[in-house]
């Protein structure tokens, strides 16, 4: 299975598992199991939601500012070309 990288997969990641705790049968340890495997998932997400919202921002300040270089390295946009 390749990695998904993409903001489309994240949210079928998520809904994947909102399904998963949305399933009657489960029960007891494996319900609680599920619930801290959602809430890393959580976590997780907003982080790269997060670091996408950061990307935009710094795309934004590019095109309003130009001066790639005197942007910081995080924050290069590209392959450095």
């Amino acid at each position: 299975m390749g990695t998904k990288n993409k903001l489309s997969d994240l949210n079928n990641h998520l809904f994947e598992e909102l399904e998963r705790l949305n399933d009657d049968e489960l029960k007891g340890e494996e319900l609680q199991e599920e619930r801290e495997r959602a809430k890393a998932m959580a976590n997780i997400a907003q982080t790269i939601i997060n670091n996408g919202e950061l990307a935009l921002k710094a795309v934004k300040h590019y095109d309003e500012y130009g001066n790639k270089e005197k942007m910081p390295d995080i924050l290069q946009l590209g392959d450095g070309k």
